[in-house]
């Protein structure tokens, strides 16, 4: 059975594992990604390790998810936050092929999030879905017919920045800002409070707590409700660490979407919460597949390839 090397690269961590081609991990950790040391950094940690793991493992492929918005047709970035000096314009797939002869591919990790749904998870054999990761930020995925859509300029997806009574979406409904509006209330500084902090003195009673965690839900369903009179997916999945409180907040959150009368227009319209795991690794593997000419063999019940728009 195949294998691949699938590294998810994020703000604060690398996480590296080796899958077959049936989903099934042999092994994971990982590493501190360190980004403020930069996009080259972060390269050579990647080539570090593919190093360790081809002396173990024979591989069909690499398959690269990180953080920015990238050009999966090139495997580069074109765009990356400050959060990682000199990442936009980092060629991936170019300089670890060149590296190791091996093919490569490269995604964006929000959608190798939905790809994981699509495939293993909430998503799975859904006509249409989105994927929203709430977190410090907020980053979406759009699939429609198994088909990841990038649009024009590979920006497809970045629902963070939409306009919400003139905020931008994730500055209302961010983990972030949930902690931050916590911290105020409770005059305590943001870095001694945290996601489960706020949720387990909102689940003991805590008004402060639970006011706020209401106005992320109500916020989270506005902007929920804009994307879905758009595209009207089968399935909405979010994701992201908040989500593991998800007792706490699926029926607060499918209560405030009824309440904007969301059910009754769009009857096949159904929240899911995605518990925090490994499957952007499985949606790693997805891109590599379509542009091998191994999809005869691998995943090919699927049909699912990736597009620009």
């Amino acid at each position: 059975m195949k294998k691949y090397i699938c590294i998810d690269i994020g703000g604060t961590a690398i996480k590296h594992s080796v899958i077959k081609e049936n989903g099934e991990i042999i092994t994971m950790s990982q590493i501190d990604t360190e980004a403020s040391k930069g996009g080259l950094s972060i390269l050579e940690k990647a080539k570090n390790i593919i190093r360790n793991y081809i002396t173990e493992h024979k591989v069909e492929g690499i398959c690269v998810s990180t953080a920015g918005m990238v050009d999966p047709k090139e495997g580069k970035i074109v765009y990356a936050s400050s959060l990682i000096p000199n990442y936009t314009g980092v060629e991936i797939k170019k300089e670890l092929e060149k590296e190791f002869d091996i093919p490569c591919e490269v995604e964006n990790d929000v959608n190798c999030a939905g790809l994981g749904e699509y495939w293993l998870g909430a998503a799975k054999d859904s006509h249409s879905c989105v994927c929203l990761t709430i977190g410090t930020g907020i980053g979406g995925c759009v699939i429609i017919n198994g088909k990841v859509i990038h649009g024009f300029s590979n920006s497809a997806g970045e629902v963070g920045y939409m306009l919400i009574n003139g905020c931008a979406f994730q500055d209302i409904a961010a983990t972030s800002k949930l902690v931050e509006k916590v911290a105020i209330r409770k005059n305590l500084s943001k870095d001694s409070i945290n996601g489960k902090i706020i949720f387990d003195l909102a689940k003991k009673g805590d008004v402060d707590c639970i006011e706020e965690i209401d106005n992320l839900v109500d916020n989270l369903a506005l902007g929920i409700s804009y994307i879905v009179y758009v595209i009207n997916p089968e399935v909405v999945v979010l994701g992201g660490g908040i989500m593991a409180q998800k007792d706490y907040l699926k029926e607060r959150i499918n209560k405030a979407l009824k309440e904007k009368e969301l059910n009754e227009r769009l009857e096949s319209e159904i929240i899911d919460i995605s518990l925090p795991g490994t499957k952007y690794n499985y949606g790693t593997i997805h891109p590599i597949n379509e542009t091998m000419e191994l999809m005869k063999n691998i995943f090919s019940k699927m049909g699912f390839d990736i597009v620009d728009g």
